[in-house]
């Protein structure tokens, strides 16, 4: 499944972009290629070539692009009205799906972005402890907020619990507000969560860090010290939340938080994000509840607007079928045994990281990685060049990560198995 060159309408919206926007793209992933439609599991450019598609949109296409139930809500609400800045019955439906599934969700307060979800979580956390510094982990992402980008992407890591800024224009007092633990170390982190006690507000973890696992006891570990010194654990789930399990990571690994944030699967492809948790602590968005000097305001033109809140409950009614998890599931495992396969049988060094659900190759000599400093001496041009031969064979993918959905069918996993084996063949 070979695709074509580019068109001259697809090339000249490439140089367009070129000319009007930095870096002649939206800052998000390769800017050569031009996505006209997406349907199920497949998209197709401008230029007509079709992909198999595991990028979905960054993850949120968990059901498919364009799945019918979805479109035919979306529709349907689209001749109601777009968006209100007042409640509306499928904004709150949604919030109470979500405090039906997810153990920690007492309640839930809605944003537009994971970027946003992440940084009012972590105000929510100073907020209820009335402490300013929060615990992050190496090479975790919270999004692109001051706070979210330190020690995300660090290419020369200090051994030090100090943050590393990742962004020109954040101020180094933001620095100071952030300590830093390796993933995966309990120890570590029992360490300066101890040490710092009295100055934490909160920790914050992706349940699973980017495509790392979290090895066995340490999410439990984390819940046992930060219970012990009232600190405020959160779990960053914008892209784990109902994608390793109906009831998100924290019910996949078993571990409760006491806030989490929510994106990408819950707006079913339209912007919409979420911050939840115990009632106690998100009465700090209610000022009737906590005073003015406990208020935190938290205002947003399209937070839970009834497009998103609509096209979300129809994605997760499809997810609450019997068998949509175990169908997702089953599907990554073989795509996961067709690359496997595919890198083994040429002779690549490579290491099969992640969940079912999401995954990817890191081409390394190391039988496990556990942390981000695991990361750092993966063969990236290897790994570049193995995308661009996968791509041009009709698979489309992150530079580091393979999306799993529903909507993935046998061709699909016939198609994709075929392009990994033949790339891998193809590489020196």
């Amino acid at each position: 499944m070979k695709t074509g060159v580019a068109n001259a309408e697809e090339l000249a919206l490439v140089e367009t972009a070129k000319r009007v926007m930095p870096a002649g793209g939206f800052g998000n992933i390769a800017t050569d290629i031009i996505i006209r439609e997406g349907r199920a599991g497949r998209v197709w450019d401008v230029s007509g070539n079709e992909y198999v598609d595991y990028l979905l949109g960054s993850g949120p296409m968990l059901v498919g692009h364009a799945h019918p139930e979805v479109n035919a809500a979306v529709i349907e609400q689209v001749g109601r009205g777009s968006t209100f800045f007042a409640n509306n019955e499928h904004g709150i439906q949604l919030a109470a799906e979500i405090v039906e599934a997810l153990p920690c969700a007492d309640q839930v307060r809605f944003a537009s972005t994971g970027t946003e979800a992440d940084a009012y979580a972590m105000r929510l956390a100073r907020a209820w402890r009335k402490r300013s510094k929060i615990l992050k982990f190496e090479g975790g992402y919270h999004g692109m907020s001051d706070y979210g980008l330190m020690s995300l992407w660090p290419s020369r890591p200090g051994n030090s619990e100090a943050a590393i800024s990742d962004s020109a224009g954040i101020p180094e007092s933001v620095q100071g507000e952030m300590l830093v633990a390796p993933y995966n170390d309990l120890a570590a982190a029992e360490q300066l969560i101890h040490a710092h006690r009295d100055e934490l507000a909160g920790v914050i973890v992706e349940p699973m860090q980017r495509l790392i696992p979290p090895v066995a006891g340490f999410l439990q570990g984390l819940r046992a010290i930060t219970a012990e010194y009232g600190i405020p654990l959160i779990f960053d789930e914008v892209v784990t939340g109902f994608r390793l399990a109906y009831g998100g990571g924290q019910s996949y690994y078993g571990v409760t938080p006491d806030i989490c944030t929510l994106g990408k699967v819950i707006g079913g492809g339209y912007p919409l994000s979420a911050v939840a948790g115990r009632a106690e602590i998100m009465a700090h968005f209610d000022q009737a509840k906590v005073g003015a000097a406990g208020f935190m305001p938290q205002i947003g033109t399209l937070s839970g607007n009834p497009i998103a809140a609509v096209a979300g409950l129809a994605t997760l009614r499809i997810l609450k079928r019997p068998g949509a998890y175990e169908t997702i599931f089953a599907t990554g495992r073989a795509i996961w045994a067709g690359l496997e396969k595919a890198l083994k049988d040429a002779g690549q060094q490579a290491l099969i990281l992640g969940e079912p659900v999401m995954f990817d190759a890191l081409f390394t000599a190391r039988g496990s990685v556990t942390d981000y400093r695991g990361t750092l001496d993966v063969d990236k041009a290897r790994s570049k060049r193995f995308n661009e031969l996968v791509r041009e064979r009709g698979v489309f993918k992150s530079d580091s990560k393979i999306y799993i959905s529903l909507a993935h069918d046998a061709r699909d996993v016939q198609d994709t198995v075929a392009a990994f084996t033949e790339a891998a063949g193809m590489l020196a």
